[in-house]
C-alpha cells in the first residue's frame, strides 16, 4: 500500500500541518481523526490494514489530517469566542486548502471529495460535508455527536452558529446548497448502541436532515455495539465498498 506524507504552512491556521495519502486512486476520502488526535491516528490503530484490500484495487484514495480540537473546542482555558474562531479557521483550512490539494493530487477538479471520522472526527466530517456540499459530496459519520454548544459555556455568535450542523440545518433555505444536499450528497449517520455510545445525537442529526427534505441513512447497530475502534473498522469496511462501488477495477 502506498503511503506518502505531505506537510505545508497553512496560511489560514498559522502551523504547518501534516496530511497522509494512502493509495494511487480511487475516490477521495478525507479522515478526521477522533479527539485530539493525529493524521496518522488511523493507521496505528489499524483502519489502513481492514482497508488496504480496497485501497490497493483503487475503490478509496485516503487522505487522513490532523485536528486542531486541542485549540478549539477541547481547550478550557480559552474563551469560547477562541475556540469557536479556531474552528472557523479549521475550516476555511478545508476548504481552501485541502480540499484544492485533493483536487490537484486527484487530477480532477469537482471530482466530489468524501469525508468519514469517529467520535469527535464524526462531527468534523458531517460540518465539513453539510457545509460545503458542492465540493464534498459523500459523508460516513460515524458514533458523533452535531452539537457544539456544549463546548461554548453559553457563548453564542456566528462562528458558533456556522461550524454547528444541528443550528444551520434548521434554517437553512438556500437555493444553492440545499437542492445539492437533496440530490447530490450521499449522507450515512452510523452508531453503535453499546457502551460510552450516544445514538439519540446520531438520530437527532437524521431526523433533523429528512425535516429539511435531505435523504440520508440512518444505521443503528446493535447493543452489544461500544464506542471503540473495531466497531469504526468494522463500519468502514461495509461503507466503503457500498459507497465507491463505481470505482475499482470494472
Amino acid at each position: 500500500m502506498r503511503k506518502q506524507v505531505h506537510r505545508w504552512y497553512s496560511p489560514h491556521l498559522g502551523q504547518e500541518m501534516p496530511l497522509a495519502v494512502y493509495g494511487y486512486y480511487g475516490k477521495p476520502l478525507l479522515m478526521f481523526p477522533t479527539a485530539a488526535a493525529d493524521f496518522e491516528e488511523y493507521e496505528r490503530f489499524l483502519v489502513m490494514d481492514v482497508l488496504e484490500d480496497f485501497i490497493n484495487a483503487g475503490i478509496v484514495k485516503i487522505y487522513s489530517i490532523d485536528s486542531i480540537n486541542r485549540q478549539s473546542w477541547m481547550n478550557d482555558k480559552l474563551h469560547p469566542a477562541q475556540r469557536a474562531s479556531r474552528q472557523a479557521q479549521y475550516d476555511r483550512y478545508i476548504r481552501y486548502e485541502v480540499a484544492p490539494f485533493i483536487e490537484h493530487d486527484c487530477n480532477f477538479h469537482g471530482i466530489g471529495i468524501a469525508t468519514t471520522g469517529a467520535s469527535f472526527g464524526a462531527f468534523h466530517a458531517a460540518n465539513t460535508a453539510l457545509k460545503h456540499p458542492d465540493i464534498f459530496d459523500t459523508m460516513i459519520a460515524m458514533s458523533g455527536s452535531y452539537d457544539i454548544r456544549g463546548y461554548c459555556d453559553g457563548f453564542h455568535n456566528d462562528d458558533v452558529y456556522f461550524n454547528n450542523p444541528m443550528e444551520y440545518l434548521k434554517h437553512l433555505s438556500d437555493d444553492y446548497y440545499l437542492p445539492l444536499l437533496r440530490h447530490r450528497s450521499k449522507l450515512y449517520i452510523t452508531t453503535g448502541q453499546g457502551a460510552y455510545e450516544a445514538p439519540e445525537r446520531s438520530r437527532d442529526l437524521a431526523g433533523l436532515l429528512r425535516s429539511k427534505g435531505i435523504p440520508c441513512t440512518l444505521d443503528m447497530w446493535g447493543h452489544d455495539i461500544d464506542h471503540d475502534w473495531p466497531t469504526w473498522r468494522s463500519m468502514l469496511k461495509i461503507y466503503i465498498p457500498r459507497l465507491f462501488s463505481e470505482y475499482g477495477p470494472s
